[in-house]
């Protein structure tokens, strides 16, 4: 008997399938795919270090040197009231039961211009920065100086659909993609086991829009943003209900499984043949691609036992009120730590009764308070254990909100309501971390904080602002769509270099 065909040695056990096997196998299937993909990453990872994914932009990025390698957006829905939080009016207390003034007519959600209205919340100077934040956000005050507030930000709409998109994409309409689906178009992603763009939902509910906030639009299907379910698997701890369909619902026969990648691999080179590379199908394979990574990659990143008990504690996940959110936060953190470019934590759902968001028509105080108790001691520690970390020098955290609300109440003319309107002329968002002055306050807004007057900010302004702490010129990220050399900023927008350091 040749060699070719000996007996395998006592002393040298058979592997279970041979080589020609594997490399025969391989050929097929997901499972296969990403499996080979493993390997070839273990075998090189002692040479050299992980790629990643790289970007598909045509101009690719970084066009400039960065200051951030990735972002933790946190996206409040309803729009909290910026007279209430982070822009200090003691002109409204003043002015406090007087009318508006004045000849013109406010242009509001639901046309009742009622009394001005002080603050519901006391302020206070916070940190050596002695930034003004009210009391509604006390561990938030706490880390002030770490805060770059932009107190002058103007939006184009005040019907919270529209203006959530436009927050999200830089234009009021469905179909275009957002900030996240961008930066993994430009940028790709530092792991090929997670996708670039993760979206963690309130517990309570998806946003008004749903998943149109988090589209890709006309990029690339791998673009669009990944939404992990928080409301089951985060709380159980199961990762098979973190990410829906993660593994199969029942056992399938190695037979079975095999005989199914063999024709899904026949299928797809067939359609690719016709389709080309850079079609949809392609797209969706790479997609599955990664999902199969992700069955291993998941499982770890949602698995918070390995956290010690002061982590825990300081996201306020040892609270029954603050650990949804806390659990959150402190995911957006573990999924940053591996590679994931963008992370986006929303707070609030969509519209109804009662509210689950920061829409405080009824009443402000009653609203805000209960809102802000979910959140304001995770977002604190996530900013306290970034920087502790070292991560808060390379990574971007945004707290935005798609409008502000009206100094002015919804009631009668003659009466000083307890609820605000939607104002979009002027409201505060704040940025941290990365390439940022901290511990400043960036523009204004007139004396009551109706309007901005001073440094208007639109979304196009600040969505350049953050790809250029990206490494990113807005004007050089584009997509070609319908005859037209698509970007985020539309053909607007300017760096607001005042916040940068």
């Amino acid at each position: 008997m040749s060699s070719a065909h000996a007996s395998p040695s006592p002393l040298q056990p058979r592997l279970p399938i041979s080589r020609r096997e594997l490399f025969s196998w391989s050929a097929y299937g997901l499972g296969a795919t990403a499996l080979v993909s493993l390997l070839g990453r273990n075998l090189l990872s002692a040479e050299q270090p992980r790629r990643g994914i790289p970007g598909e932009a045509q101009d690719p990025p970084p066009h400039l040197p960065a200051k951030a390698r990735r972002v933790i957006h946190i996206c409040l829905c309803g729009a909290f009231s910026h007279l209430d939080t982070f822009d200090y009016k003691p002109e409204l207390a003043k002015r406090h039961g007087q009318p508006l003034g004045g000849e013109e007519k406010p242009e509001v959600f639901f046309g009742q211009v009622g009394l001005l209205r002080q603050n519901d919340f006391a302020f206070r100077q916070r940190g050596e920065s002695g930034l003004w934040v009210s009391d509604l956000f006390p561990h938030i005050g706490e880390v002030a100086d770490e805060l770059t507030i932009i107190r002058s930000m103007v939006a184009e709409s005040a019907s919270h659909t529209p203006a959530t998109m436009h927050e999200n994409s830089g234009f009021r309409l469905n179909g275009f993609p957002t900030l996240g689906s961008w930066l993994s178009y430009g940028l790709g992603n530092e792991t090929d086991e997670l996708p670039a763009f993760v979206v963690l939902p309130d517990p309570r509910g998806l946003p008004a829009g749903g998943t149109n906030n988090w589209t890709n639009g006309f990029l690339p299907a791998q673009h669009q943003g990944v939404m992990f379910n928080t409301g089951g698997g985060m709380q159980t701890g199961e990762p098979q209900q973190v990410i829906r369909d993660l593994a199969p619902a029942r056992p399938i026969a190695a037979d079975v499984e095999e005989a199914s990648r063999q024709l899904h691999a026949r299928l797809n080179a067939l359609h690719l043949a016709e389709a080309g590379e850079n079609s949809e199908l392609a797209a969706r394979m790479k997609a599955y691609e990664l999902a199969a990574k992700m069955q291993l990659a998941v499982p770890r990143v949602t698995d918070l036992s390995g956290e010690t008990a002061g982590t825990l504690a300081l996201y306020g996940i040892d609270a029954e009120l603050t650990a949804p959110f806390g659990r959150n936060c402190l995911l957006a953190r573990r999924l940053i730590e591996q590679g994931v470019r963008f992370v986006q934590v929303y707070s609030g759902g969509a519209f109804g009764s009662p509210r689950i968001n920061w829409d405080g028509h009824e009443d402000v105080k009653a609203n805000h308070t209960q809102e802000a108790a979910l959140i304001d001691k995770p977002v604190a520690g996530l900013l306290r254990d970034l920087r502790q970390r070292g991560l808060l020098d390379d990574t971007l955290v945004l707290f935005t909100t798609e409008f502000g609300r009206t100094p002015f109440t919804q009631s009668a003319a003659d009466t000083v309501g307890t609820g605000r309107d939607h104002n979009q002329y002027g409201f505060s968002v704040w940025l941290a971390g990365a390439g940022l002055k901290p511990g400043i306050a960036y523009g204004a807004t007139d004396d009551i904080g109706w309007k901005a007057v001073e440094k208007p900010v639109a979304w196009h302004d600040f969505h350049a602002t953050v790809l250029h702490l990206l490494g990113v010129d807005h004007e050089r990220l584009t997509f070609y769509h319908n005859g037209i050399e698509r970007r985020l900023t539309n053909v607007h927008g300017e760096v607001v270099r005042g916040i940068l350091s």
